[in-house]
């Protein structure tokens, strides 16, 4: 197994991210549904957003107990985002989570240098790895979230159908029309 390879768990494909000596990093290869990040549009972290809550329970109890058993909860770090400054919150324990801003450029071809400089561009990263972090939804290229802060403690940080990195982020709840689409990333317990 590589990173990069597609794999099987939970009857969904996941895309492997990283592997370390007693687990693999793995995020849903499509966009699995459209949902808001948070229930109101509040200034709100990853800790006590709803999107994280619906992860760890609902989601997460979609799988049956042999697959549970495999998902590792590991600690999540919530910097805050490095453009902007707004407050990425408390660290959190996590089953099942989005990736940050951090963890999007460093596993989708290394745009971590970008995310560091904000340098002449506005809003997001635009780079050789757009490609690589373009997701679909029913077949089509959609916008997804990150669990990092955008530009102000009421927007999230995503991923544009053109792959950019959009540091500045979606509002939490309301706009645009759909609540952004949702790719759960886990770390997956070695055999």
């Amino acid at each position: 197994m590589n990173e990069g390879d597609i794999i099987s768990f939970g009857n969904l494909k996941w895309q492997v991210l990283d592997i370390k000596a007693d687990k693999k990093l793995i995020i849903t290869k499509d966009i699995l549904e459209l949902r808001w990040y948070h229930n109101e549009f509040v200034e709100i972290t990853w800790a006590e957003c709803e999107l994280r809550k619906y992860l760890n329970n609902e989601f997460y109890n979609t799988f049956n107990q042999d697959e549970k058993a495999k998902i590792a909860a590991v600690t999540n770090c919530n910097p805050d985002n490095p453009w902007f400054k707004t407050k990425g919150g408390t660290d959190t324990i996590d089953s099942i989570f989005l990736l940050s801003l951090e963890e999007v450029c460093k596993y989708f071809g290394d745009s971590i240098e970008t995310l560091l400089n904000k340098g002449n561009q506005k809003w997001l990263i635009d780079d050789e790895n757009n490609q690589k972090r373009q997701a679909r939804y029913n077949g089509e290229y959609h916008w997804w979230r990150l669990r990092s802060p955008g530009y102000y403690g009421r927007t999230s940080a995503s991923i544009n159908s053109r792959g950019n990195v959009y540091v500045r982020g979606n509002g939490v709840y309301g706009r645009p029309k759909d609540g952004g689409g949702v790719r759960p990333a886990l770390w997956l317990k070695l055999e």
